[in-house]
């Protein structure tokens, strides 16, 4: 049987992308436990949701203040995102966060390590991006903060440094993403499958239907 292929759409300054992925992680954790003879091959489309960010980012609060129009509605935001993670077991502390920081190199870094790494080291690196930003609020505009992360997840920087730039460049993916694109969204064997950080169990759902979806129409009447 071929691997049953998950594709991620995420960018790193979205909570809601870091509780997607835990809840992906749940799902298929229980999915390889009724399933043992399911292979996964899990792809990672990153997607730049503010390209006009300057390079040096903005001040986060300030930034939101703006986007959301009163800090009462900041805090209620916040609140909604901490009550979410919690019961995706994920840990967010959006009190350190000072800069919304521009993602380009961040989405190049990734890219370009996933040509040169293992699928390990590139999850480590995805997770490291992730609490960099969510659980120590640095900067992850920051090309000195992108390469030492590279180097901790045992890629070497030397050869991820060429395409991080410091004029603010969008970054362009492989494939044309669409500009309202929904993050975190799922797409499982190139069905477009679920949008939004949906409880594990629903993941687990369309993993099943997109598993049954690959039977002959007599199965699945059967």
């Amino acid at each position: 049987m071929k691997p049953l292929r998950v594709e991620m759409t995420f960018d790193f300054i979205c909570p809601w992308c870091l509780i997607g992925k835990r809840n992906l992680e749940r799902a298929l954790g229980t999915l390889a436990k009724s399933r043992p003879d399911v292979a996964v091959e899990l792809r990672w489309k990153g997607v730049q949701l503010l390209p006009g960010l300057p390079a040096q980012g903005v001040p986060f609060m300030e930034f939101y203040r703006q986007r959301l129009g009163s800090e009462e509605r900041v805090r209620a935001r916040q609140e909604q995102v901490r009550e979410a993670a919690y019961h995706a077991d994920v840990d967010v502390d959006l009190q350190r966060i000072v800069t919304m920081p521009n993602t380009a190199n961040a989405h190049r870094l990734l890219a370009l390590a996933t040509e040169q790494g293992s699928a390990k080291q590139v999850d480590a690196l995805l997770e490291r991006l992730f609490a960099s930003y969510f659980q120590k609020g640095e900067d992850i505009g920051s090309s000195e903060v992108l390469l030492r992360l590279a180097r901790q997840c045992g890629l070497d920087p030397r050869r991820l440094e060429e395409v991080l730039f410091d004029d603010g460049r969008p970054y362009v993916g492989r494939e044309v993403v669409p500009a309202n694109q929904a993050v975190p969204s799922f797409t499982i064997d190139e069905r477009p499958s679920l949008a939004g950080a949906q409880p594990p169990w629903l993941m687990l759902a369309q993993l099943h239907r997109a598993l049954e979806l690959r039977l002959p129409v007599e199965a699945r009447r059967a």
